[in-house]
């Protein structure tokens, strides 16, 4: 196995190369969380177009269909009944508009469905956690370093830094 960086686990490594790794799998955290905002997002745009889909197909029936379907309707309503023309008629527009509300109501649903999800807000959240955990860490109290070995711990954070 290996660090992140390459160099073997159990080895020592200097406190350049634990900054880089640091950094590297921080920067990735960073773009994860930020991928996931993206999905989420993407899943939320899906339900509201959805939603406006169900509310477009919802008025083109209302506003399509009824002159057609109202003159059927009314005219099959008399044949089978003997009823007034005028009463047929109303009979045809109130069976349109039950199944324009019925559209209408799939479309509410996915819309609560939308508002109801978080997913943006959720990962905002768990992005300022984990920057309030980072700012209030206290780092591991490390043994001091012999003199030979310091000019080398300073040179590789200069190296890894420019």
């Amino acid at each position: 196995m290996s660090a992140p960086d390459g160099s073997p686990v159990g080895a020592e490594r200097s406190i350049g190369q634990l900054f880089a790794s640091a950094t590297t799998e921080m920067s990735a955290l960073v773009h994860d969380e930020i991928a996931l905002a993206k999905a989420q997002l993407k899943q939320d745009v899906k339900r509201g177009a959805t939603s406006g889909g169900a509310f477009m197909v919802a008025a083109g029936v209302l506003v399509f269909s009824l002159p057609m379907l109202n003159f059927a309707l009314a005219y099959g309503i008399r044949t089978w009944t003997d009823w007034n023309l005028a009463i047929c008629f109303l009979l045809s527009f109130a069976a349109n508009v039950l199944v324009a509300v019925v559209l209408a109501l799939i479309g509410v649903v996915f819309a609560k469905k939308t508002k109801k999800s978080k997913g943006p807000q959720k990962v905002a959240a768990s992005m300022k956690e984990t920057a309030g955990v980072l700012q209030k860490a206290k780092p591991h109290p490390r043994p001091e370093l012999p003199q030979d070995r310091v000019p080398e711990a300073i040179e590789a954070v200069a190296r890894s830094s420019s």
